[in-house]
């Protein structure tokens, strides 16, 4: 039987319903313990995150323009008096770098940010670069060199101002100029000016970026007559080996050297050589004074810890009444179920496990029943069997005891052949109870055909059929020959007995086939499916005129499997009969 469809099925159904009712649960219960905390959730978050990026740009501000963290102890302290949050630096192995106050173990504790200016958080700051841009290290330009610097912002700004355009001269951390542009008049020209002033360098300036850009070169894979130069703002320019001057380089230039790939050089060579100039990575720990971890700090009311609890209890109560009526649903056709049981067909209502068991139930009791009808007839065929020679008998012997029928060898002669008949039909009877015994052993086919072929000649010519053998090589099988010669001998036996005068049974063999074919009187289609059945004849009024107990060819059958073989069987009507056997050994059985 196939499997129930996953839609239909009880299980679906359970976790479908179970799934349900505990959503409803959750989300009821959460519902309103979210309402009640929110609000609280929301500012302690919002303060505790304006806290920490706070005290992270502080000390990723300390740590760009500092080699170690030795004056971090009193930064910590002075910022965690203004927030009154307890704020500690560890290293990245959990040792302790400073600590602004007493409080519980932080080894376990998740940190609230790696402070490491190389490698920026972008959550907490806010930016695109991973390398703050207070690091500069061999990059600064010392105050004696910016004069030239100053005058050419000056100049660019004025450049850009000319094109239509405003802008501001800012600092930048590495004490160089820039121009930041305001106004909505700023165009292309703009551009053109400010590049001047990115490409101009001071002599601090030469020798680290003549370095980055080997390590640039280096890292990028450059072909051998390339390298690339290094602006003041990090960006590349392609140089011809040996010439100091940028060159303006074809496109297969820039597929053969990606652009990402140049940018990530960059990035990690300026990482490199800013190394020794910056604080190593350390843990920042944002936390509460009296708690382990950065915890959100609120306290429940007793109202609302009351109504929680009394949602919690009300839907607990309707949980177990929804469960309660989906069970008792999901019972109902159980209990119909075992009310019909025995008594007649079970409805089918569902298509789920359920109705599964319900129709293997009817199943059953329609095998059971045919069973019983099969018995009750195997009953009745075999009394019906067994009648007729014991009537004989007696009527005999009464006939003999009252004088009616001498008790001479003509007597003797008829109850010995009733008796023998009722001894084939036991036999019979016996052969189809019980397991069959097979001596299995390498049997020649031609020797077993011969055998079965010899010993019905007799009633072959008797009743006017003329009896062959065909066998195609020497074929040999691992059989019971015994059984085989009985398998075979029912089914010559029945082709003699329903074969007329004149007709031909004709045993042939071919490596494992066997056959049987009669030009007898033949099958009709619509009772082919019967000729197996035990004490089943096609004469409807079960003479025995023919002869045979109606177990030949149930026998037959029966022999056939015990060799793990098959039996088939081909007829037309007025034209004869051909049953085949194929024999297929596993050797034990």
């Amino acid at each position: 039987m196939s499997r129930v469809p996953l839609r239909h099925s009880l299980v679906t159904r359970l976790l479908v319903t179970s799934v349900l009712i505990a959503v409803a649960a959750i989300a009821a219960t959460a519902w309103l313990a979210t309402a009640t905390a929110t609000r609280a959730l929301r500012q302690e978050q919002g303060r505790s995150l304006t806290e920490d990026k706070g005290v992270y740009d502080l000390l990723v501000g300390y740590a760009a323009a500092h080699p170690d963290w030795s004056g971090a102890p009193e930064l910590l302290r002075d910022r965690a008096a203004k927030l009154g949050r307890r704020i500690t630096l560890m290293t990245t192995d959990r040792a302790v770098i400073a600590d602004s106050g007493p409080g519980p173990s932080l080894a376990g504790a998740r940190a609230s940010a790696t402070v490491d200016p190389l490698n920026l958080d972008l959550a907490l700051s806010g930016g695109t670069e991973r390398i703050d841009a207070r690091a500069t290290g061999p990059f600064l330009v010392p105050p004696a060199q910016r004069a030239r610097l100053d005058k050419l912002a000056a100049d660019t700004l004025a450049c850009v101002r000319k094109g239509g355009g405003d802008g501001e001269v800012v600092r930048l951390p590495n004490g160089r100029p820039s121009i930041v542009l305001t106004g909505s008049g700023t165009d292309g020209n703009a551009a053109a000016c400010i590049d001047q002033l990115l490409t101009v360098k001071t002599p601090a300036e030469e020798g680290p970026l003549r370095e980055l850009g080997r390590l640039v070169t280096t890292c990028a894979r450059m072909p051998r007559e390339l390298r690339l130069g290094v602006r003041p703002d990090f960006s590349t320019y392609f140089l011809v080996a040996d010439r100091p001057e940028p060159v303006a380089m074809p496109d297969s230039t820039s597929s053969a050297v990606p652009p990402a790939r140049v940018r990530g050089c960059v990035e990690k060579s300026r990482k490199a050589m800013l190394q020794s100039y910056v604080a190593p990575p350390a843990l920042l720990f944002v936390t509460d004074p009296t708690a382990g971890a950065d915890q959100t700090r609120f306290t429940l009311s007793e109202q609302n810890t009351i109504r929680i609890v009394a949602t919690t209890g009300g839907v607990l109560l309707a949980t177990i009444l929804v469960t309660v009526l989906v069970g008792r649903r999901l019972v109902r056709p159980l209990r119909a179920l075992t009310e019909a049981a025995g008594q007649g067909p079970v409805p089918v209502s569902t298509r789920d496990e359920i109705g599964r068991l319900a129709r293997a139930l009817n199943d059953s009791t329609e095998r059971r029943d045919r069973a019983e009808a099969q018995r009750r007839a195997m009953v009745s065929d075999v009394a019906h069997e067994l009648r007729t020679p014991l009537t004989n008998i007696r009527s005999w012997l009464e006939a003999a005891q009252d004088d009616l029928a001498p008790t001479d060898a003509q007597l003797v002669g008829l109850l010995h052949e009733e008796a023998l008949l009722l001894q084939h039909i036991i036999d019979d009877l016996s052969d189809l109870a019980g397991p069959l015994r097979l001596d299995l052993r390498p049997v020649a086919v031609r020797e077993v055909l011969a055998q079965v072929v010899d010993s019905h000649l007799a009633p072959a010519h008797a009743a006017g059929v003329r009896l062959t053998m065909e066998v195609a090589g020497d074929p040999v099988v691992e059989a019971d020959a015994v059984r085989l010669r009985q398998l075979l001998g029912n089914l010559v036996s029945n082709g003699i007995r329903y074969t007329p005068r004149g007709g031909s049974v004709v045993v042939a063999a071919r490596d494992t086939v066997i056959e049987v074919r009669d030009t007898g009187v033949g099958i009709a289609p619509e009772n082919l499916p019967k000729i197996f059945d035990r004490f089943w004849r096609a004469d409807e009024s079960r003479s025995r005129a023919t002869g045979g107990s109606g177990l030949g060819l149930a026998i037959a059958r029966k022999l056939t499997e015990a060799h793990g073989g098959d039996i088939t069987v081909r007829s037309v009507p007025g034209e004869g009969t051909t049953f085949t056997v194929q024999l297929s050994f596993t050797g034990v059985y």
